[in-house]
């Protein structure tokens, strides 16, 4: 018998439409005065007012702090505790991409604890209780809304992820409508960042498991199904669906069985370049996973037949072959940049950032299919450059 331990919300709520549901779901969770944590972006779109319509329909009140930043550092996170603070907020709300969702959940956290952020940095350093927390995604990539991670940029300028059970949200709201109308680039990176989670948790040397292993299957086909669609026709609402739950699904499994090398290698592109994180992955999966291959054929060759369906391969190497084809293929469809250079990193850059992984991002390459050297991550990064 396997043992295991896997950790998700109590609560998942997948509605069209589910924002209206808002002020009754946190009324539930006894909070009166809500503090909604987003980004000037979705202010702009109204999102954030709607959330506040939703809160006063049931009798709550809601505020609104829209200054989160992608990869948000600490000063952010600190701004945030204190706009809650003095909005006496007794109830937390992510509302956006991961960036927002992490900085609200460890908001929630702050509000109730005396530590400093280092002192949360690492696995189960946190202390308190946190307030009661609802995360509402509106991309389909990060699988924040049901993850005990929160990945933040410390006053150093370096990557800091806080793991604690603490950070689960009480509920994940997702609504399809959110997402409904995002421009070609805005949907794309988000989904190749959930597809990467869905094959690093299927691939993950350490902690790789039956019921990761099940999520991860069914969520890389939802996403590599829908993906085409819902570049072209940004509209449809069940591809917008399908591709909200298998990012909430590629969540649950990789926040169980880890991620890998990718995110090792895309971590310094964001944090040195502030390239978005699904952006980062997408960049690097093709020569990560490629690199990958003889430790993982017979893993990627399973995979090919979820984003290949219907087609049939001579051996596991071809469709390990074919699978990293596939994925590069989507990246290339995205009409994301490609290639490093376009981003602003030169040749000079890295070494750098191969010492960086290698040396302060090891629990990753830990768990990677396949070891890595810094000539090796140094070569990698070529690849793309």
């Amino acid at each position: 018998m396997t043992e295991l331990t896997f950790m998700t919300p109590p609560r998942i709520v997948c509605a069209p439409g589910g924002l209206a549901r808002l002020g009754s779901l946190a009324a539930e969770l006894g909070g009166t005065r809500a503090f909604i944590v987003t980004d000037p972006g979705l202010t702009r779109l109204g999102l954030g007012q709607r959330a506040v319509a939703a809160l006063e329909a049931a009798g709550l009140s809601g505020t609104v702090f829209d200054r989160v930043e992608a990869d948000p550092p600490y000063a952010v996170v600190r701004a945030a505790v204190a706009h809650a603070r003095e909005a006496g907020a007794d109830l937390v709300i992510g509302l956006g991409g991961g960036s927002s969702m992490d900085t609200a959940k460890v908001v929630a956290l702050a509000l109730n604890s005396d530590q400093s952020l280092d002192e949360m940095v690492g696995t189960e350093q946190a202390t308190g209780t946190r307030l009661p927390l609802i995360c509402v995604p509106t991309t389909a990539g990060t699988g924040s809304e049901v993850t005990f991670v929160s990945v933040l940029t410390g006053d150093d300028g370096m990557k800091k992820a806080i793991y604690s059970a603490k950070l689960l949200p009480d509920i994940a709201l997702l609504d399809a409508e959110l997402t409904l109308g995002m421009p070609p680039h805005v949907t794309a990176a988000p989904a190749l960042d959930a597809m990467v989670h869905a094959v690093e948790a299927y691939t993950s040397r350490t902690r790789k498991n039956p019921v990761s292993d099940a999520l991860a299957v069914k969520a890389l086909a939802l996403l590599a199904g829908n993906f085409e669609t819902v570049l072209t026709d940004g509209g449809n609402i069940a591809a917008r669906s399908d591709m909200l739950l298998g990012s909430m699904m590629a969540g649950m499994a990789f926040v169980n069985a880890s991620v890998g090398a990718v995110h090792a290698l895309s971590y310094p592109l964001g944090a040195r370049f502030h390239v978005p994180h699904g952006h980062s992955n997408a960049l690097v999966m093709g020569p990560v996973f490629r690199f990958n291959i003889p430790a993982a054929r017979a893993q990627y060759a399973e995979l090919a037949a979820i984003v290949l369906p219907g087609r049939s391969f001579n051996s596991d190497k071809d469709a390990a072959n074919a699978f990293v084809d596939r994925l590069e293929g989507m990246l290339t469809a995205s009409g994301l940049p490609t290639r490093l250079s376009q981003l602003g990193v030169t040749a000079a850059d890295i070494p750098a950032m191969a010492q960086e992984v290698t040396e302060k991002i090891t629990r990753l390459i830990a768990t990677n299919p396949r070891d890595m050297t810094l000539d090796e991550v140094m070569a990698l990064y070529r690849e793309v450059l």
